[in-house]
């Protein structure tokens, strides 16, 4: 059995491995690319551009940008949240991680609104969230109730309850 880091490896696994390797070396190394032909063939393959000859960038080709909310591991948008921050003018200067930390903070907010009025959707038996799960999910929850306790949400409806002192007397015949 082939040993790899002083480790045992069974041969079929390292076979599978050893065919995915050259697999990818040879599709990197002999890249086909389609010339302008009638049949939409080439009847020459031609190399990747890395071996062709000449000055250059040498095969490292274009640098592709990074977003700052991939940079930051984020979904919302930090740029834009930032250029909000500029024009809003609520500081005459701003630091770099102020943005990205008001994404972060936003999206996690987001975040757990929609997975308590998934929950809230999913015990009414529906598969898309409506106003009304936002509604309970916010106010069944005590921090998002107290961040949330001014805002009206449209279409939201209130949470069911019933005043004890207008629910029927319990009888007492039973004796």
């Amino acid at each position: 059995a082939p040993v790899f880091e002083g480790k045992k490896i069974p041969l079929d696994l390292w076979r599978t491995a050893e065919r995915q390797h050259n697999i990818r070396t040879n599709a990197i190394n002999t890249t086909n690319v389609l010339i302008n032909h009638p049949t939409g063939l080439s009847s020459t393959p031609q190399t990747n551009s890395s071996t062709m000859s000449g000055k250059g960038k040498g095969g490292r080709g274009e640098k592709k940008s990074t977003s700052s909310s991939a940079k930051a591991g984020l979904q919302f948008p930090v740029g834009r949240i930032g250029r909000y921050l500029r024009q809003g003018k609520y500081a005459t200067r701003m630091g770099a991680g102020a943005p990205v930390y008001l994404a972060a903070v936003l999206e996690y907010l987001c975040a757990e609104i929609l997975e308590l009025a998934g929950n809230a959707a999913r015990d009414n038996k529906k598969s898309r969230i409506v106003p009304r799960h936002l509604t309970l999910a916010i106010k069944n929850d005590e921090e998002l109730n107290k961040l949330l306790g001014g805002v009206t949400i449209a279409s939201g409806g209130v949470l069911p309850n019933i005043h004890a002192v207008l629910l029927p007397k319990k009888s007492g015949a039973s004796k």
